[in-house]
């Protein structure tokens, strides 16, 4: 078994690979293989909605050019996905927001049943809202969500000070304990004959009617 570990920051070794980190301690500390994989420091581009992926059938997407797809790659042979973002502006950092639109529209389908859980790194404000945003996307994805003791917060400005945030990594180790815990209990049911249910032809609904004009 194995849990890929996103970290959304442009820093490579900062506060939120720090939280990740001890996630990923725990998750070894049960048996479960752990990477951390990061998004880079460079642009990433978002999704435009072009359809290519949908098109092609190959669960990538068009633009070839950042680390998204090697992402998409890496996602589909984990078992379970921790994605990690530093706050900015009361949210999620805006290029791991741009790599989940394109990694789950275009290979969302390759993720779906498999646990996991976001994580928002904040210096004061605006980390509960960042993993609730990250959570959304697999929310929508058929993708069990992996709760831990707290929200999956920790706090820290500069690097380093996320070691001092202890109920912050005390959480991140009962992430990575729930999340070992519940891949176990796939793979039981697996063997006892207990799959992921069909998915039937989804509804598309709006709200633009042509019989209330």
């Amino acid at each position: 078994m194995k849990v890929l570990l996103i970290n959304g920051s442009p820093r490579r070794e900062g506060n939120t690979n720090r939280t990740l980190e001890e996630a990923a301690a725990a998750l070894r500390a049960e048996g479960v293989e752990a990477e951390i994989a990061w998004i880079g420091s460079k642009p990433v581009r978002g999704c435009i909605a072009c359809g290519a992926c949908a098109r092609s059938g190959e669960s990538r997407c068009a633009f070839d050019d950042d680390c998204c797809n090697e992402l998409i790659g890496k996602a589909a042979a984990a078992d379970g996905i921790i994605v990690g973002s530093p706050v900015y502006y009361a949210g999620a950092a805006g290029s791991l927001i741009a790599l989940l639109d394109r990694m789950f529209y275009a290979g969302g389908s390759l993720l779906r049943f498999k646990p996991a859980a976001g994580v928002g790194v904040a210096r004061r404000a605006g980390a509960v809202e960042a993993a609730d945003q990250i959570n959304k996307y697999f929310q929508i994805n058929c993708m069990p969500v992996v709760s831990s003791t707290y929200w999956g917060l920790a706090y820290g400005r500069t690097p380093g000070e996320a070691e001092r945030d202890g109920e912050g990594l005390h959480t991140m180790r009962q992430l990575g304990r729930n999340m070992a815990w519940m891949l176990k209990s796939l793979e039981a049911a697996r063997e006892a004959g207990i799959t992921p249910p069909e998915i039937e032809p989804k509804v598309m609904t709006h709200f633009v009617r042509d019989d209330l004009a």
